[in-house]
């Protein structure tokens, strides 16, 4: 049996511009294991994902982050991605002129390092495109232009299964999926968990969480976590919202911008989502 993989987040902070949205996170995630982080808008969930791959418009203040022992905040973007990292934003960008099944293929020569031959990959493409039940013309498609949400979303999925990353991030990845679609990419993310890979989901929605199984699920106030449990926090949120965090834990809720931005097609094309 192989060795876990080892995602930690040290008492990281992180600010945009002069306004500090991260406050003291820990995290510590291991490849076979899936994580929710659950919390109220603007709280700093988009901005830890972003933090972690490398987004260059927020800078660490304080803490760390390590993969396998070692910190990955001196590393770019593209680094963090070849080392094993995929950050699947909510938004995913639209690309002119690049077709989806030449990015993705230039993304996984970029991450693996060597060149990706053509047949296997043509192989390998088409049987992720049908366990997501995407359409035949997708591989020579613009990237995500004049996809649909649901495409956009799935299309997400497509470059994580196909790049096989130690650790994925996905930033809300549900929202706006109808429920075939849930279903869809929640079985194919489900599908990929192993000793190999483990998951990070923000979302706001137990929907999603009925088809990807979290093994822990911490709650992010204030840009920090205040909270970690299991399922009965996800059944609680439902019910209940998050008044009742405010009222066990004495704490008041601050509205934060938590911009969705993206990392720069130019620093990470082999990321596969940006």
């Amino acid at each position: 049996m192989s060795l876990s993989d080892i995602l930690e987040i040290r008492n990281l902070h992180a600010k945009i511009e002069e306004k500090e949205i991260l406050k003291g996170v820990h995290l510590t995630v291991r490849t076979g294991e899936v994580h929710a982080i659950m919390g109220p808008n603007g709280t700093g969930k988009s901005t830890l994902s972003s933090v972690i791959m490398g987004q260059p418009k927020y800078q660490v203040t304080e803490g760390d982050i390590l993969l396998n022992g070692e910190s990955i905040l001196p590393l770019q973007v593209d680094e963090r991605a070849r080392k094993g990292i995929f950050l699947a934003y909510q938004y995913p960008a639209e690309v002119s002129g690049v077709t989806n099944s030449d990015f993705i293929r230039s993304a996984m020569k970029a991450t693996g390092g060597k060149d990706v031959p053509l047949f296997g990959f043509i192989r390998s493409y088409e049987k992720a495109c049908e366990e997501l039940k995407m359409p035949e013309d997708l591989a020579h498609r613009y990237l995500n232009e004049g996809f649909s949400g649901g495409e956009k979303k799935r299309n997400e999925i497509l470059q994580m299964k196909m790049l096989k990353p130690k650790f994925a991030i996905l930033d809300e990845i549900d929202s706006g999926l109808d429920v075939d679609a849930l279903r869809i990419v929640g079985e194919n993310v489900s599908s990929m968990i192993s000793q190999d890979f483990g998951c990070i989901l923000i979302t706001h929605y137990q929907r999603l969480l009925d088809y990807i199984h979290p093994d822990f699920v911490h709650i992010m106030i204030n840009g920090k976590i205040v909270m970690t449990g299991g399922f009965e926090l996800i059944h609680k949120i439902d019910q209940m919202g998050y008044d009742w965090v405010k009222e066990e834990l004495g704490i008041e809720i601050e509205q934060e911008s938590d911009e969705k931005t993206h990392v720069l097609l130019g620093s990470c094309a082999h990321n596969g989502n940006q």
